[in-house]
């Protein structure tokens, strides 16, 4: 057999594949060795030429994100939030199989990888023969994969019918493979894309809704309606009460700044308290510290939430305005009420006196300032069915994306 060596000409290499043969092609990681991924005797071929284990499946080459819909059975939203960051790049998404696909490109199994290569060549191929390529590295079992054409002559001439050269590849890793079949999601083989930077497309997917609004003003009905949809809450105060328990690292760095504020492992808040109110710039400083460490905390429990396939999170905290999170959010709600009906709600709950709760609710910021603040505006002036409705109606409205706001 002859092998055509090909720089420009796509067409011919079509035609290879559709004619069942095997052409090396170049990606940004390594060279692949490819065939029609919908032919089963071509794929054979490739377990053939390259000595591969029947048991091991194959990933399909394609051109964009449209394939998830065409090879792929209950693509979960994820593939297509990494698809579309991504791709074309180096990373093999693992979805259910469309029963299209050959059962030996599945090796037995029912899911397959789907990867978009960064290569102008082989992108152009796949848009040409408009067939989906297995495209396994081009390689012997067990030898070096390849990262030039020379190469994979070496180990191929005569044996295949063609190779594009590509020039060299330039990451030289292959890609790495995320299952989302399953959740959490996980990485099966870590390549040329770094496993944070796929968390952090996850996270940065999600829709993050901020809740905020001064003492009894009714934000635990606000969030009731978001948990009743499947959105993860979090309570920022409650991260940051668990960190002063948990975090040795904050703790240490609060004692550095304030000594003696940390005692056998404790925080001792009476005694911060009583350096920093007072006194601007100290509070500062600590809110500089805890506020790295919550929002890490809740960066951790996004990606998390992420991972599982999840879609919306709200993040509860007084203090939201001014702060980095705030420019993550997509929508920030305060919630108001009546100040009389937020003396009554407190005293209900907490049992502490009328005049004390109105001490606390003016020691705090006017309802102005969450209205001149925040995209949205929840205001608890009647009944907790008629705030519940309104609650209902706006989270509905931000989550299905009618919102204009």
């Amino acid at each position: 057999m002859r092998t055509e060596h090909i720089t420009d000409d796509i067409g011919r290499a079509a035609q290879i594949v559709r004619a069942g043969g095997l052409t090396a092609v170049p990606t940004e990681t390594v060279y692949g060795l490819a065939a029609n991924g919908l032919d089963a005797a071509a794929v054979e071929r490739i377990y053939e030429v390259k000595g591969r284990p029947a048991v091991k499946p194959l990933s399909l080459m394609v051109p964009g994100p449209a394939a998830l819909d065409l090879y792929g059975r209950n693509v979960p939203r994820g593939a297509y939030v990494l698809a579309g960051r991504f791709w074309p790049g180096p990373l093999t998404i693992v979805v259910e199989a469309d029963r299209k696909i050959p059962g030996i490109v599945l090796a037995g199994g029912d899911t397959v990888g789907l990867r978009c290569p960064k290569s102008d060549k082989t992108l152009a191929l796949l848009k040409t023969c408009g067939l989906p390529l297995a495209a396994p590295s081009a390689n012997p079992s067990g030898a070096p994969s390849p990262k030039t054409a020379a190469e994979v002559a070496a180990y191929f001439e005569g044996k295949i019918e063609a190779i594009i050269d590509g020039g060299a590849c330039v990451l030289g890793t292959e890609s790495t493979v995320i299952d989302l079949t399953r959740t959490p999601y996980r990485i099966l083989r870590q390549g040329a894309l770094p496993e944070g930077e796929i968390r952090r497309a996850l996270t940065d997917s999600l829709t993050l809704i901020g809740i905020t609004g001064g003492t009894g003003a009714g934000k635990t009905t606000a969030l009731d309606s978001l948990r009743d949809r499947g959105t993860l809450v979090i309570d920022g105060d409650a991260v940051y009460h668990d960190l002063c328990e948990s975090s040795a690292p904050m703790l240490a760095e609060i004692e550095a700044r304030f000594p003696g504020a940390v005692e056998d492992g404790t925080l001792q808040r009476k005694k911060l308290g009583a350096r920093v109110f007072s006194d601007a710039a100290a509070l500062a400083d600590l809110s500089d510290i805890t506020y790295r460490y919550v929002e890490a905390a809740i960066d951790e429990a996004l990606a998390q939430y992420a991972a599982t396939g999840g879609t919306a999170a709200a993040i509860d905290a007084i203090n939201l305005i001014g702060t980095p999170l705030e420019r993550r959010l997509d929508a920030l709600v305060g919630v108001t009420a009546p100040e009389e009906d937020r003396v009554a709600r407190l005293v209900a709950r907490e049992g502490i006196g009328a005049d004390y709760a109105r001490l606390r609710i003016r020691a705090q910021k006017p309802d102005s300032y969450f209205e001149a603040h925040c995209t949205h505006i929840l205001h608890n002036d009647g009944t907790r069915e008629q705030f519940r409705a309104a609650c209902d109606e706006l989270f509905n409205n931000i989550l299905e994306g009618k919102d204009d706001g």
